[in-house]
């Protein structure tokens, strides 16, 4: 495994245990998922230049894309929960209360 694989390999495995282990604040989620869905964006650049294939050029960008759209509408529900419930602890949301 080259050190470009380790590294990105690693930052997608710590994105993904914060993700599952510190779960308190919903901003902190949202930004363990952005950190995951940039590791993959950058692995597969690399892997696409690696490859000298233009095949798959474009589903770097499609994936780049999908992560923006993914941050809008989780910054959206963000602001919706804060103005609602006061706070975006994780804890005080509950499918019950909806």
């Amino acid at each position: 495994m080259t050190p470009a694989h380790f590294a990105f390999s690693s930052s997608f495995i710590l994105g993904l245990m914060g993700l599952a282990f510190h779960r308190t604040h919903l901003l902190s989620a949202l930004l363990c998922l952005e950190g995951m869905m940039l590791s993959l964006f950058i692995a597969l650049s690399l892997w696409t230049l690696q490859l000298d294939s233009t095949n798959f050029s474009s589903s770097a960008m499609l994936l780049l894309a999908f992560s923006a759209c993914e941050a809008s509408a989780g910054l959206a529900l963000l602001v919706a929960t804060a103005r609602t419930h006061g706070s975006d602890r994780l804890q005080n949301l509950s499918l019950l209360q909806c």
